[in-house]
């Protein structure tokens, strides 16, 4: 069987534990090394066979239209799921995305604020040998350990100790699993569902929810905005500070760590920036000093700031 063309990408949640930085962008928009996050996403399922790409929106959905204006991503086609009035949380996301996603053909589900360089075909060889219905990619490290899985059978026991308290969680759930689209009729039309009580419904029933444990490559959740600085404290080796080739930044300037510029942003005179991220369009006033900051699209910033979102 070939390997899955179409990916289900997570893209609708409110961003609530990062909220004065998701006031201005969704979560998966918000720029990693100068690159929206999300395209690390798609680069990561291209990388697995993906040629499609299917996102829910909710919280500032425009901005998805001002990101990709001609539904695509690098000649990929990128389509939109939009949720109204409120958000339908995982699984009914899923379910209102279903005519946009393969029929008779599994696919990815990839939660928008990770970043990731799993190795996927691992996941995809386990799902197809097993003749799973879902299949989680799991890791022993990295995060919240929730997720209790028999080795031998490879099936999924229980998520968050939910139905055997007594039994340890072993292994995290990275947020990317395999779908089969018979697992799209276990969910109801129209309701605001988690995928959490799905699985735990297929649990009980038996039902073929398995996993795999994919410990190589790289995982991280940028929940925070520490989780945030920390990934490009992470991926500083490929090129920082990282400098948008239309930043205006004064030769007088010094920039220190894991720090970027975004396009069209503007760093004046004597300016120091260690380990700072700095958004499209903002202007960081000659003088200023930010240490671990930041600094949000269009925002002007004079002064000395620390661990600060401006």
């Amino acid at each position: 069987m070939n390997r899955p063309s179409v990916a289900f990408v997570l893209g609708a949640g409110l961003g609530t534990r990062l909220r004065a930085l998701t006031a201005h962008l969704p979560k998966p928009l918000l720029p990693v090394c100068n690159q929206p996050l999300i395209t690390r996403a798609f680069a990561h399922l291209r990388a697995a066979g993906v040629s499609r790409f299917v996102v829910n929106t909710h919280w500032q959905a425009q901005a998805y239209g001002q990101a990709f204006p001609r539904g695509e991503w690098e000649g990929l086609p990128v389509g939109f799921s939009h949720e109204s009035p409120e958000v339908l949380e995982t699984a009914g996301g899923l379910k209102q995305a279903q005519g946009l996603l393969p029929a008779g053909e599994p696919f990815w589900v990839y939660n928008g604020d990770i970043l990731s360089t799993l190795p996927l075909q691992e996941a995809w060889e386990a799902h197809r040998r097993a003749g799973n219905e879902v299949t989680l990619v799991l890791r022993s490290k990295d995060g919240p350990l929730q997720v209790s899985l028999d080795a031998g059978s490879g099936r999924i026991l229980d998520l968050g100790c939910r139905l055997q308290p007594g039994r340890p969680a072993e292994f995290l759930f990275t947020g990317i699993y395999l779908v089969e689209p018979a697992f799209l009729e276990r969910i109801p039309a129209g309701e605001k569902l988690s995928v959490v009580p799905v699985f735990l419904k297929m649990i009980r029933e038996g039902a073929a929810l398995g996993g795999v444990v994919v410990d190589g490559g790289e995982w991280w959740d940028l929940g925070t905005r520490e989780q945030v600085l920390a990934v490009h404290s992470a991926l500083a080796a490929e090129g920082a500070p990282w400098l948008a080739p239309d930043a205006l930044v004064d030769q007088s300037a010094s920039l220190g760590g894991a720090t970027a510029v975004g396009a069209g942003a503007e760093v004046g005179a004597g300016v120091f920036l260690e380990d700072t991220v700095v958004w499209a369009g903002a202007r960081i006033l000659p003088g200023a000093e930010l240490r671990r900051c930041i600094v949000t699209a269009g925002a002007v910033v004079s002064g000395t700031h620390t661990d600060a979102d401006l």
